[in-house]
């Protein structure tokens, strides 16, 4: 389980990634930011700070042209 100083928005954003498929389906920000209803530049800033924040529990890499995502929570 994830703990530490995140926000409800990070916290909400680690567990959607980790329920999604965001290696076999890309990442698509503009998804992210339609299903959260909020601007996209909110999920880059979550994802950035998820990095630092929940470091362990999330890993962004490029394969194929595009963004893939792994988190656990």
């Amino acid at each position: 389980m994830v703990t530490g100083d995140l926000t409800d928005f990070e916290t909400r954003l680690l567990k959607w990634i980790a329920a999604s498929d965001f290696v076999e389906v890309a990442w698509s920000t503009k998804r992210a930011a339609e299903a959260f209803k909020v601007k996209d530049e909110e999920v880059y800033e979550a994802l950035a700070a998820l990095t630092v924040k929940a470091k362990e529990h999330i890993q962004i890499f490029y394969d194929g042209g595009a963004i893939r995502i792994i988190a656990d929570y």
